[in-house]
């Protein structure tokens, strides 16, 4: 007989989730147990495959609940229909605040993203294409120069996430700038990178 879901099953879910990301992140996929995300948690392996199944399904909650809040952010400013510049530089500082608050969770997509089955990894290619394909449509938008050169704005958006996405990795919010001044540093580099290729072109 199946057991009976708790009241709190959603809440108990997300603190599965929250404790994972932080042993996936310390320790890599690979080097993270079940029996240690049960402990973490202070339950029984018995209790945590109630709620989760597998490992896998366990990495696959912590990289969606991350991404999905990335993907929210994208349509809200879409639907905001807010000018370009202002656009692109909305979404680097919700970037740099969801960064912040879920740092682990993001450490965890950039590193055990292999991990995941096939037909779930490619759910999570498929929010981050979406997204990458939205910044760098603003960059179009800001600068029309790029439109007929695909390979430089492709270039332009990955190297935008390349400086963001790591953030993580060297960023400590009590001893250096505010995720608003990082992000307003990676927008000024975009849009002075973005300027300078149009008028490298035109001299050409």
């Amino acid at each position: 007989m199946a057991r009976p879901q708790a009241p709190d099953y959603e809440e108990r879910r997300e603190a599965i989730v929250e404790k994972a990301s932080q042993l996936f992140a310390e320790n890599g996929f690979l080097g993270t147990s079940v029996s240690q995300i049960a402990d973490a948690c202070g339950a029984s392996k018995s209790l945590l495959y109630h709620y989760y199944p597998s490992k896998e399904d366990v990495l696959y909650a912590v990289m969606a609940s991350h991404v999905d809040t990335l993907e929210e952010v994208v349509d809200d400013i879409a639907a905001r229909q807010l000018e370009p510049r202002q656009a692109l530089r909305q979404v680097l500082v919700e970037f740099m605040q969801e960064y912040v608050n879920a740092a682990a969770r993001q450490k965890v997509v950039l590193n055990d993203l292999g991990h995941l089955p096939e037909p779930r990894g490619r759910a999570i290619v498929a929010k981050q294409r979406k997204i990458i394909d939205f910044v760098q449509a603003l960059l179009v938008e800001i600068n029309p120069g790029l439109a007929d050169s695909h390979g430089v704005q492709r270039a332009l958006t990955m190297l935008i996430f390349g400086m963001i996405n790591w953030t993580s990795t060297w960023y400590k919010p009590d001893r250096t700038l505010t995720p608003v001044e990082v992000a307003d540093l990676v927008y000024e580099m975009a849009i002075g990178g973005s300027v300078r290729h149009s008028q490298s072109k035109c001299a050409d």
